[in-house]
């Protein structure tokens, strides 16, 4: 996924909403199909967005990376995922490949994600 496309990158910093379990950076990928979905606004099956969460450590009037808290994954496939939105939600904790976060079939996921149905669950948009 690093080799996709780097969409964006943000911080969440303490007393934001999304503090919990969200504070940190944060870099969004997106795969070919996802790039063409957040231009066109409408994700085929098979789009696939990325999300890296990192500590982030402040010294020196700077901020820079520290150890990965989680990395999400959404992925597009409006059958297997028809109870979601068409999306299918996962998470693993720091780096591990194998410890889960997400274990409700990515429905906590996509209860915060319904309040941009409108953008088909996509927080993140494309910006020129």
């Amino acid at each position: 996924y690093r080799d996709w496309t780097h969409v964006k990158s943000m911080v969440i910093h303490p007393g934001h909403p999304l503090q919990t379990p969200f504070e940190g950076i944060h870099h969004v990928y997106a795969n070919a199909a996802a790039r063409s979905g957040l231009e066109s606004g409408e994700y085929a099956d098979g789009a696939v967005l990325v999300f890296d969460q990192l500590a982030y450590h402040t010294a020196d009037a700077a901020s820079t990376e520290g150890e990965r808290v989680l990395l999400g994954v959404m992925v597009k496939d409006r059958t297997r995922y028809a109870d979601t939105g068409g999306w299918g939600f996962e998470a693993w904790r720091g780096d591990s490949r194998t410890e889960r976060m997400v274990d409700d079939d990515g429905a906590s996921c996509y209860a915060c994600h319904t309040q941009v149905e409108d953008r088909d669950y996509v927080f993140t948009q494309w910006r020129d």
